[in-house]
């Protein structure tokens, strides 16, 4: 199960698709495959960036068993479960967690506007899930639209000690990452603190108390040894590191299209069959691909010299 010390990187895994948009699960058992590895020491499924909204019951139960099955236990699988009804939530967290997951991940509702709200939310969510399941509580206010202060988390998590883990992705929220991590351990219990957003700053976050890293970026290597390298002191070696990668992660950062490339450089990795995302969704064009081209071909070149 996840707990309160889970540290490393967490990778956030695509949903492979056929050029139809079809479920492909011989590219998901690449993936699986490939991330391992990679060494990373979870994986999340049915996250934001994973296209869970556009997958029905159905096909998301389908994907969590067979990823589940094709990584037997060999780490942590986190299996996003947000939704709009408890009822669902419910449900298939009783499948994914009978299934073998070691915890779920939560967003908050867009309609959580104030403080009492996301107190109330989060309430009802623990309460239905029981106190046996570990929570990831994801913090994304670019794509929920909900803004959560450091006092009202602190609160959330003192009330409930499931949630064992926070997803930070707030940006700017540097400061926000030292408040709470500062604060875990006093006002409320230690807890995991994993990043997101493309690991855009993941030195910054390491070097501010993070735990490690959970987003999906195309080269998950990069984010394994940089968080190695932090959580065995050598600072500057990971941020040496992170600088090769960074027009690379800067470019698969773009709000609207970074899945889209993710998917291309996974798909040019060999890892998906078919670089698809699922309608309505952006796709890459001629010009696109060519700045995709040069971003890989100038950073295999740094990392040789890098080695």
């Amino acid at each position: 199960m996840i707990h309160r010390k889970s540290n490393g990187v967490f990778i956030i895994a695509a949903t492979p698709f056929t050029d139809s948009g079809a479920l492909d699960l011989d590219s998901a058992d690449r993936m699986v495959d490939f991330y391992l590895e990679m060494g990373v020491s979870g994986m999340t499924i049915l996250g934001i960036m994973g296209e869970a909204p556009k997958l029905t019951s159905d096909e998301s139960l389908t994907f969590a068993r067979h990823i589940l099955q094709r990584v037997a236990g060999r780490v942590p699988v986190v299996v996003g479960v947000s939704g709009p009804g408890l009822d669902n939530m419910v449900r298939l967290t009783g499948e994914v967690m009978g299934a073998g997951a070691s915890g779920v991940m939560v967003a908050p509702m867009p309609s959580l506007n104030t403080d009492m709200k996301q107190k109330g939310y989060f309430a009802q969510v623990c309460n239905a899930l029981g106190p046996d399941v570990p929570i990831c509580l994801q913090d994304y206010p670019q794509t929920t639209g909900v803004n959560f202060s450091v006092e009202t988390l602190l609160d959330i998590f003192a009330a409930h000690a499931q949630i064992v883990m926070l997803k930070h992705e707030d940006w700017p929220g540097l400061t926000k990452l030292s408040r709470i991590r500062e604060a875990t351990g006093q006002r409320a219990g230690r807890l995991s603190i994993l990043t997101g957003n493309s690991a855009l700053f993941l030195p910054q976050e390491m070097q501010r108390g993070a735990d490690g890293a959970m987003t999906g970026f195309a080269y998950p290597e990069m984010m394994v040894q940089v968080v190695a390298r932090h959580l065995a002191g050598d600072v500057d070696g990971a941020e040496d590191l992170f600088d090769a990668y960074l027009p690379m992660v800067r470019y698969e950062q773009q709000l609207g299209l970074g899945l889209a490339i993710r998917k291309e450089v996974l798909h040019r990795r060999g890892v998906l069959s078919s670089p698809k995302v699922r309608a309505p969704g952006p796709a890459l064009s001629d010009l696109d691909k060519a700045e995709l081209t040069r971003l890989t071909t100038r950073l295999e070149a740094k990392l040789a010299a890098f080695s």
